[in-house]
């Protein structure tokens, strides 16, 4: 059985060649990577991740931390008129 190719062993190798084939090897390494499609990059869908995640995701209710973090704010609105006044 051969062994795997790697790339270390074909980068040995391609430093054997002549530098014109050295480039030549690159440009067709480019070219055939130009010619493959690109992966589909679109974003997904809410909907197709809906429920890929055990509830509650942090530890606490949607609505409760909507609450808390109304009130931090509130809080912080307070403070700051209270120390302008």
């Amino acid at each position: 059985m051969s062994e795997p190719i790697t790339l270390t062993a074909v980068a040995k190798l391609a430093t054997l060649l002549p530098p014109t084939e050295q480039k030549q090897l690159a440009e067709s390494i480019l070219q055939r990577l130009a010619s493959t499609p690109a992966p589909d990059l679109r974003r997904r869908a809410w909907h197709e991740i809906r429920g890929s995640v055990a509830y509650p995701l942090c530890g606490e209710d949607a609505q409760a931390w909507v609450t808390r973090s109304r009130q931090e704010s509130q809080d912080q609105r307070e403070q700051q008129w209270r120390s302008n006044r």
